[in-house]
């Protein structure tokens, strides 16, 4: 058998109704593709949600951050390669490049992302040097670039102001039984209009996640615009056991002029 890299590579097609009124690939299912090949790397190196779920153990995001020069065009084949950068008790950092499928040197843009091992009973953390005697130790890339900032916090005053506010249904509840990651970014996205998207696109998009929520969880959102094109959004809940609201996520969005 053909031993595996350290990087995955994984192609994906940019489907006509995965793209906005511009052609383009939404950031949302670009942050899909992103995860799958998180998941696909994981899986092929034998600690993914496969070996996993079974002893109630699972990945879930903590940070991302996908800064792009552009999106890929519908129809167009694309490449997201992936490779952990390192690994700590609770925390792994895996970083994203994503590629045109057959030129290599088209580089549409990058992403960085934090992961923790939770419990799924107790949904505490959990070692991840647990899994196989540490192995993933085996698989830390530290010579590939990633030539995007690191991740950073997402720092917001009390000036923000109140967005809009909506319920979880079906659709937004991921495997892992909490609301999906991916879908707090369309809903950030959903807060621009059509004509920000029209005379912009986005240069780079943050988020951080602090807790869970889950279907039936009231979501509102807080924006405060930071100057320059730059947005940064809060995200609370308040679920059926109380009217607190707590917080589940910051996010950052840097728009640029197209």
């Amino acid at each position: 058998m053909e031993k595996l890299s350290k990087v995955g590579r994984y192609e994906f097609l940019a489907e006509p109704f995965h793209c906005d009124f511009s052609k383009r690939l939404f950031m949302g299912h670009l942050g899909n593709h992103l995860l799958n090949a998180a998941d696909f790397h994981s899986t092929d190196r034998n600690f993914g949600m496969i070996y996993l779920n079974p002893i109630h153990k699972t990945w879930v995001l903590s940070r991302l951050a996908i800064e792009m020069n552009e999106m890929p065009l519908q129809y167009a084949r694309f490449c997201v390669e992936t490779w952990v950068e390192s690994a700590m008790r609770y925390f792994t950092n895996r970083n994203f490049r994503i590629v045109d499928a057959a030129d290599d040197s088209h580089v549409y843009g990058y992403g960085r992302s934090i992961w923790a091992m939770i419990d799924t009973q107790t949904r505490r953390p959990q070692n991840i040097f647990d899994i196989h005697d540490g192995a993933i130790s085996n698989w830390i890339e530290t010579e590939k670039p990633c030539p995007i900032d690191k991740l950073s916090r997402v720092q917001m005053s009390n000036d923000a102001q109140l967005m809009a506010t909506i319920d979880t249904h079906y659709n937004d509840v991921d495997v892992n039984g909490h609301i999906n990651s991916v879908k707090y970014i369309e809903h950030v996205l959903d807060l621009f209009s059509l004509d920000t998207y029209k005379n912009n696109r986005i240069k780079r998009f943050d988020i951080a996640y602090v807790a869970e929520s889950h279907y039936g969880d009231k979501l509102k959102f807080y924006m405060e615009d930071k100057q320059d094109g730059e947005y940064c959004i809060r995200i609370t809940r308040k679920g059926h056991e109380s009217d607190d609201e707590i917080e589940v996520c910051r996010s950052c969005i840097k728009f640029v002029k197209d």
